[in-house]
């Protein structure tokens, strides 16, 4: 038990860390590595990541200033979440797993991939280093360590797909553990993928933050706040 406590705190510890280098990217940077990978994609794969990176740079890669009443300037801005966990269940398509994959790597978080078949997400992995994604942003954990990681406070949020016992093991795992609330994203239907499909699905692995620079500060030091859910630096 130790052993596995430990192997777990690790896997979060260094997920983490990838993430923050990768969040930093931004959308158009990261888009265009994912892009990279889907020339290595069968069709339908490949046209569901253009479809994901597409969406993100459409709808959450835009940053919005907003003025403050005292001078300061306001800038929202949408960044990942933190380590997300994408799962399936098994025989699902290539193409739901590769849609559940781009959106929340294409929106700045890490993952913590979990397939029945080990092998093809290594393939993954390793067809992602070949376009020089950043270090241990995904990475392929075992079935054995799956509910730890799904119960450890520090996980932002699950991707599964699947069918509804499984999602209901999932949402009753999350709602027990402590720490900050995670995001459950479930896709019940894995042959039209109703949700993985959906121009917004990218919005479920994000967080908004606002960024406020006060250049009014006695002296005329510009001070700098950051509020948002989560901890992306």
């Amino acid at each position: 038990m130790q052993h596995n406590v430990a192997t777990v705190q690790r896997l979060i510890d260094t997920s983490h860390a990838a993430m923050m280098l990768w969040n930093q990217l931004g959308f158009e940077a990261r888009a265009e590595i994912l892009q990279g990978w889907a020339q290595q994609l069968p069709l339908k794969s490949a046209a569901m990541v253009k479809f994901q990176c597409a969406n993100a740079l459409k709808y959450i890669a835009k940053q919005t200033l907003m003025p403050g009443p005292t001078g300061e300037s306001n800038t929202l801005y949408c960044g990942g979440r933190g380590v997300f966990i994408v799962t399936a269940q098994e025989g699902i398509t290539e193409e739901a797993i590769v849609g559940q994959l781009t959106a929340a790597l294409v929106c700045g978080n890490s993952v913590l991939v979990c397939l029945a078949d080990t092998q093809y997400a290594e393939r993954i992995v390793a067809q992602l280093e070949h376009v020089e994604i950043l270090t241990n942003v995904i990475t392929v954990v075992s079935d054995s360590t799956l509910d730890a990681l799904v119960q450890h406070p520090s996980t932002a949020g699950v991707a599964y797909c699947g069918d509804v016992q499984g999602a209901q093991q999932l949402a009753r795992q999350l709602a027990q553990r402590e720490g900050l609330l995670a995001q459950l994203v479930v896709e019940l239907d894995g042959i039209t993928l109703p949700i993985i499909g959906s121009q917004r699905y990218c919005l479920r692995f994000i967080t908004e933050r606002t960024r406020t620079i006060n250049i009014t500060a006695v002296g005329g030091n510009a001070t700098l706040l950051e509020l948002g859910s989560g901890d992306i630096g």
